[in-house]
């Protein structure tokens, strides 16, 4: 008998993995419904996987992507899309090789799981909280959960989650489980989260949203990450999925006391001298209007005053006035437009936990605990995680599916 506690992306998998080795299989999820968190991936569409090259998804996963290599090639991106195929959730591949259904509806996915874990025999019970981890001489025994009930098992597979978005379940009461039998946990800390800024603009400019934007990542004067993207400006700071993608070197820099910037390029597809002709231009064009007037073109309206300001450029002065020392300073802010960044949103407003369950502390192999016998890993409640772009669930189902096959061998 095993008992998976979780039922999102990795339990799901570890149940469909263990029930169809033969073995009797429940999982216990602590929602009154399974894949809450599935449901909000992809906003609302669920970015299955992605379909990059295992090595490539390996790179995608900073926050140990090594240690799932085993995992990652036993179960993989293909192997994702075919389960869900077989059983009626035909997939489709988009920009960035990011990996959808069909539907475009993340409930098709979960239905889909939970309907391959039953029909192999599994029992899923919902509204069930476990409250411990029942061991005994260093073996399981079972858990108790709810209020004092106790159920007995020969396997655990813990697939908890993190510490993310705490009404889908994810509290952080994976790694309490764990760290109740002894294992080691890493701080666990926001991963892909948005970036709060205390500067003067972020009210003007809240709202905004720039597609096609460059970004490098700055602590104490030294470059530490570049993106392409989506930017979203909002009352607190900036995100959007390139701020998210950066959040956990700027997060880390942070820590470490460093001063941090994003530097945006507002115009990513010109050069210097592009956007020097460019705005000429316009100049010309516009010569007789002030010059607020005549950036309509190249930027969004409510970023105009922004830019002017940072430049240091009145915004009635008209253009036929505008030296070339300050079309220079116009350019230099296009080019590189600073936002100070102060801090990272709460760890609940992140969609990835980092730290968790240590992962030297795992057979890679199995994902079995190396302290605790009969005792599986699988998903966020481990030290994992990657960057947007379908990583992270890959990393749950391939991790979850490796855990429920070993758990049944």
């Amino acid at each position: 008998m095993i008992v998976v506690i979780g039922g999102g992306a990795a339990g799901l998998l570890a149940g469909i993995a263990a029930t169809a080795a033969g073995v009797k299989t429940t999982i216990l999820e602590r929602m009154k419904r399974p894949g809450r968190k599935l449901l909000i991936t992809g906003k609302g569409r669920c970015n299955i996987t992605n379909g990059a090259e295992i090595a490539e998804i390996i790179k995608n996963i900073p926050g140990n992507g090594k240690f799932l290599n085993s995992a990652l090639r036993t179960f993989t991106n293909e192997d994702i899309r075919n389960l869900l195929e077989e059983h009626g959730c035909p997939t489709k591949q988009e920009r960035g090789m990011r990996v959808f259904p069909v539907s475009d509806k993340a409930q098709d996915v979960v239905d889909t799981l939970v309907k391959i874990f039953e029909e192999h025999g599994g029992k899923l019970l919902t509204d069930v909280k476990v409250t411990k981890i029942v061991v005994e001489n260093g073996k399981v025994k079972g858990v108790n959960y709810g209020k004092n009930q106790f159920m007995p098992c020969d396997k655990v597979i813990l697939a908890a989650g993190g510490a993310t978005y705490p009404l889908t379940g994810s509290d952080g009461s994976g790694a309490i489980l764990a760290e109740d039998v002894g294992h080691r946990i890493i701080p666990l800390k926001p991963s892909l989260v948005p970036l709060t800024s205390d500067w003067q603009y972020t009210e003007e400019l809240q709202g905004l949203s720039l597609r096609n934007t460059g970004a490098t990542l700055w602590a104490d004067g030294k470059k530490i990450g570049e993106e392409f993207g989506e930017l979203l400006f909002t009352h607190f700071g900036v995100s959007g999925p390139m701020v998210l993608s950066l959040s956990n070197q700027a997060r880390g820099a942070l820590d470490e006391g460093k001063e941090v910037e994003l530097v945006l390029d507002l115009k990513p597809a010109l050069s210097y001298e592009q956007l020097d002709e460019r705005i000429q231009r316009d100049f010309t064009e516009f010569s007789r209007k002030q010059i607020v007037n005549g950036l309509s073109k190249l930027l969004p309206h409510s970023l105009i005053a922004v830019v002017l300001d940072m430049a240091y450029l009145p915004e009635d002065k008209f253009i036929n006035q505008i030296t070339k020392t300050e079309r220079q300073r116009l350019l230099n802010v296009l080019k590189k437009f600073v936002v100070p960044v102060t801090g990272t949103r709460p760890i609940a407003e992140a969609i990835v936990t980092a730290g968790g369950v240590a992962v030297d502390e795992i057979n890679p192999k199995t994902m079995a605990s190396k302290l605790v016998d009969g005792l599986y890993f699988a998903g966020e409640v481990m030290d994992v995680d990657g960057y947007t772009g379908g990583y992270n669930l890959q990393a749950a189902f391939s991790s979850g599916f490796v855990a429920g096959s070993s758990a049944a061998g």
